[in-house]
């Protein structure tokens, strides 16, 4: 049986599971809430509550999946994990990144050869983390993420309840990733390894913010939300982030290697699907 570690079992990885469960895979999934491990095994997923040793799920894994985010110290669970990677033999083994790790080009293309020259902690936190997967000698799929939307993670609740702004930025872009595009793209690399290769997992079409909640805005059929200036727009430092770099970020990798026909090609097939999706009350 093939069976899955899914390390940091969230929203990207509880999309694949919802793909691999139906064809017969044993998927195991860690968290540390309790609250989250009976909404994992709810799934068909197989919990796993940490703290606790990884060995015995590392040993029994043909796949393995990650999914945690490092710190500025790298992988918080290579650190505290390391030694039981050890004699592991599984055929695949992905770990899920940031294109981030490009850092800013001014609204410029980037693909998967682009040096990695980050401009923010995140950025180089990633760029530290895939170092360290890079370094366990396993047969590594590392892919870089754009920015991801699905289910639950749309716009239209800000744009509905008069919270969304349109931040104006000259010149900025981001690439986006429906997450069914992502859950298809690994399931489409776990049929197809290739140990030691990259992909960048974005749409077809890098846009500015503005734009993508505004389309939202549209497809509600209500007025647009007021523009602010970057200088002027109240931020988390997470979302201040996201707007110290602006690149476009090339997909041909999964196309072209993977075969992978993205469902949702722009945010605007993605924006109608949630709406479609949320008036069916899925």
């Amino acid at each position: 049986m093939n069976t899955l570690l899914s390390i940091g079992h969230g929203y990207s990885a509880q999309a694949l599971a919802r793909l691999l469960v139906p064809q017969g895979w044993r998927v195991i999934g860690t968290t540390r809430s309790a609250a989250r491990a009976r909404e994992i095994a709810a799934s068909g997923v197989e919990p796993l509550l940490l703290p606790a040793s990884l060995a015995p799920a590392l040993q029994e894994a043909t796949h393995i999946l990650s999914s945690v985010a490092p710190d500025d110290q790298g992988d918080p669970i290579l650190r505290d994990h390391l030694a039981e990677f050890a004699g592991i033999t599984p055929v695949w083994t992905g770990y899920l990144s940031t294109t981030a790790v490009y850092g800013d080009h001014q609204g410029a293309w980037v693909d998967e050869h682009t040096p990695l020259t980050p401009s923010t902690r995140r950025g180089a936190a990633r760029v530290l983390a895939e170092s360290e997967w890079a370094a366990l000698g396993l047969p590594l799929h590392i892919f870089r993420l754009a920015g991801i939307y699905g289910p639950g993670r749309g716009p239209f609740e800000k744009v509905r309840d008069g919270t969304a702004r349109r931040i104006i930025k000259e010149g900025q872009v981001f690439s986006r990733i429906h997450v069914d595009d992502i859950a298809r793209t690994l399931a489409a690399s776990i049929a197809r390894p290739n140990p030691g290769a990259v992909y960048n997992l974005c749409d077809d079409d890098p846009a500015p913010p503005e734009d993508v909640i505004g389309h939202a805005a549209t497809l509600l059929g209500l007025p647009l939300p007021p523009a602010i200036p970057y200088e002027e727009a109240e931020m988390t430092p997470m979302a201040r982030s996201f707007y110290a770099e602006s690149k476009r970020v090339r997909n041909d990798r999964i196309k072209h290697d993977l075969g992978v026909n993205l469902l949702y090609p722009t945010y605007r097939e993605g924006l109608a699907a949630l709406l479609s999706g949320e008036t069916a009350g899925g």
